[in-house]
């Protein structure tokens, strides 16, 4: 039978197939692989998993003549089809290299989106590709050589042999209405005032072992403010590759610490995923849950109300088609091995950043350098949940860049933002923060930044709320 390729499918039609499943079924789950294997489908139009889902069930039911309207299971995965399909008649590349009957002048570009598995009630089970953008769907005849990829770490990032992980102490969960915040360079009167006016009440530092003496005063001084305290608890890389229990075992000394001066919430390391901040040849999820599970530990018997989130990783596509290589993983890779190593039962919040937007989060298409999931606030939403279906995120950096009257150019390797305005940047950011609070997954949303004045190869400056000339930007209202 000839294969058919959709483009454009209108949404309409997609959640009108999604709105008969809640009215006419209850969706059996039977759970499959930990890696996005989702739950029984319930109707989130603004989640682009969700609507991904949509489109992939309708594109099945026309192509194959079947009815979708109660499943037995679905499953989804992130997927890279920039590669050739070696079982592919053609070896072609892109979304259509998972029907035989497409050949390469006719295959379309997409090259990253969801692989989507949809198993009936008679047990027959159909592939999807629904690219990131939700433009371009392909029912696959050519099979995946297995639903839920599980990543294969690239030689020089294979996990350390640290022996089992600790037995989880019980602690908060991140229940609670979603709550906005601030990552404050200090807490100047006219940050205060500006968080304030924006509907914030939890502050951000980041904090390094050598500063755990003045928590105390930035807890106090927060608190006095009317603000909940978040630290980012960095790490020392160097330290940390140079003897790696020891280091561990005083990392988690220093959380506790944090935890008994009163911190509400300790984000656990920074970006984890790059060799910027984790030795090079280390770099693996398994190995960050090691040092996870040490410092949830040490956090709960101090203080069992500390949220801990897990540390949020660089959002990134660099590593290709392997997912690592010796200086990184890419943030979705990461988390996929986090999640096989057990890092679900050690955090009560996902963390996560969101720093490199130049549309507005509701878009799920339009950014000129592509559909790749880390540019769209939802995608990206969707990218670092599904490793952990049953927990919350956290946002504990989400921003947009302007350079607008900075009185020098962007930096080079930030010219994406060139054409964002500061007006554009409060608005996106109160948008954000209204699509988080509507979407009941989403816990804790910082702002990245308030009062940051660094102006040049890392350009903070422009991310921030007041501007380096002491402007405000704007104020964000939601």
């Amino acid at each position: 039978m000839q294969r058919m390729t959709w483009r454009g499918m209108s949404t309409l039609t997609a959640l009108a197939a999604a709105t008969l499943v809640v009215l006419l079924s209850l969706t059996i789950y039977i759970p499959a692989a930990p890696v996005a294997a989702q739950a029984q489908p319930t109707a989130t139009p603004a989640d682009p998993a969700w609507l991904a889902f949509s489109l992939a069930r309708a594109a099945i039911q026309e192509q194959e003549n079947v009815r979708l309207a109660i499943v037995q299971r679905w499953d989804f995965y992130q997927d890279d089809w920039s590669g050739p399909n070696p079982a592919h008649p053609g070896r072609i590349t892109g979304i259509d290299s998972c029907v035989s009957t497409v050949i390469a002048v006719n295959a379309r570009d997409q090259i990253f989106g969801w692989t989507i598995s949809i198993t009936s009630q008679r047990g027959q089970t159909y592939y999807a590709r629904v690219s990131f953008d939700l433009q371009d769907v392909a029912v696959c005849d050519i099979l995946p050589q297995a639903a839920a990829v599980e990543p294969t770490p690239a030689p020089g990032t294979t996990p350390v042999a640290g022996g089992s992980l600790p037995t989880p102490i019980p602690g908060s969960a991140a229940t609670g209405r979603f709550e906005l915040g601030g990552h404050v360079d200090g807490l100047s009167p006219q940050a205060v005032d500006a968080m304030k006016r924006s509907g914030m009440t939890w502050v951000k530092k980041q904090i390094g072992m050598d500063a755990v003496g003045i928590a105390p005063r930035w807890i106090a001084d927060a608190k006095a403010n009317g603000f909940k305290m978040l630290f980012g608890a960095v790490g020392d890389k160097n330290a940390l590759a140079a003897n790696r229990d020891a280091y561990i075992a005083s990392y988690a000394s220093f959380v506790a610490q944090l935890a008994t001066a009163g911190a509400d919430a300790i984000e656990i390391w920074n970006e984890p995923n790059i060799d910027r901040e984790w030795p090079a040849g280390q770099i693996n999820g398994a190995n960050y849950v090691q040092l996870l599970a040490a410092a949830s530990n040490a956090i709960r018997q101090a203080n069992p109300n500390t949220l801990i989130i897990s540390g949020a990783p660089a959002p990134t596509g660099f590593f290709g088609a392997a997912g690592c290589a010796q200086g990184g993983c890419n943030d979705d890779v990461f988390m996929q091995q986090m999640a096989q190593a057990g890092a679900a039962q050690y955090i009560d919040c996902v963390g996560l950043h969101y720093n490199e937007g130049i549309i507005a989060p509701s878009a799920t298409t339009g950014d000129p350098r592509g559909s790749y999931p880390s540019y769209y606030f939802g995608s990206m939403t969707a990218r670092g949940k599904s490793p952990f279906p049953n927990k919350p995120v956290c946002y504990t950096e989400l921003g947009y860049l302007s350079g607008e009257n900075m009185g020098a150019a962007i930096p080079g390797g930030f010219a994406w933002a060139n054409q964002t305005t500061v007006a554009q940047q409060a608005a996106w950011l109160a948008e954000a923060a209204t699509i988080a609070a509507q979407r009941g997954d989403v816990r804790i949303m910082i702002v990245w930044n308030i009062n940051f004045t660094r102006w040049d190869s890392d350009p903070m400056g422009g991310y921030a709320i007041i501007r380096p000339d002491g402007t405000l930007g704007a104020v964000m209202r939601r």
